[in-house]
């Protein structure tokens, strides 16, 4: 490695990952991260290398271990950057929303988005059950816990019942998955509309807080 290459990378290292100094390196490092989730979504973990991550990134082999000491290093690194990305567009979208109803309605959009932009979030996700079983219950669970203090606040404000929380946000969750794979993943179409208001009315007539109930 050249004395400028390594200028280029030089940063530190946090964990199993390397934090680029410059932004030449950090471009870099998104390029093979964007590389691996087009890759690994295509033909799996296990049928991917790491040769077909930089042939893919059109970076040299060797420029690839600067950054990730391995394939499931990365692995893990593409996982918990798609989990972040996804956790912030959503937050950004529930900005102003008017009551709980506007904000499921919101958040549901914002999933559904950032699904048709990353149609490979579902294999890898999937794909983590098997390569780190711990990476894949985290995936979850981190989305739960900001899903879980929205239900808290919504039913200290009498919007939803006094149920369990995470017990909520789990079955909520379950239902934009679905729904995601059922139209963008299989049918390579945007959610309708019809669709969403439906899950909408289920979802709020479900849990709205009613006199009587």
């Amino acid at each position: 490695m050249t004395h400028i290459a390594e200028n280029e990378v030089a940063g530190k290292r946090t964990g199993n990952t390397f934090q680029a100094k410059t932004v030449k390196g950090e471009a870099t490092r998104l390029k093979l991260l964007s590389a691996a989730e087009e890759v690994i979504g295509s033909k799996g973990y296990f049928r991917t290398s790491v040769v077909d991550i930089t042939l893919k990134a059109g970076v040299a082999q060797g420029t690839f271990y600067v950054y990730f000491p391995g394939k499931q290093d990365i692995f893990e690194q593409l996982v918990r950057d798609l989990s972040h990305n996804l956790r912030r567009e959503v937050s950004q979208a529930l900005v102003g929303a008017q009551g709980r109803r506007e904000a499921e309605e919101k958040g549901l959009a914002a999933f559904f988005s950032y699904v048709k932009k990353h149609r490979n979030l579902y294999r890898i996700v999937q794909e983590a059950e098997f390569v780190d079983e711990e990476l894949y219950k985290w995936y979850y669970r981190r989305l739960a816990k900001g899903y879980v203090h929205g239900l808290q606040a919504a039913m200290e404000k009498g919007e939803f019942r006094p149920l369990d929380a995470e017990t909520v946000a789990y079955a909520l969750m379950g239902i934009a998955d679905a729904l995601g794979m059922r139209w963008i993943l299989w049918e390579e179409k945007d959610v309708p509309k019809s669709v969403i208001n439906d899950a909408m009315t289920m979802i709020m007539e479900g849990l709205s807080a009613r006199e009587g109930r």
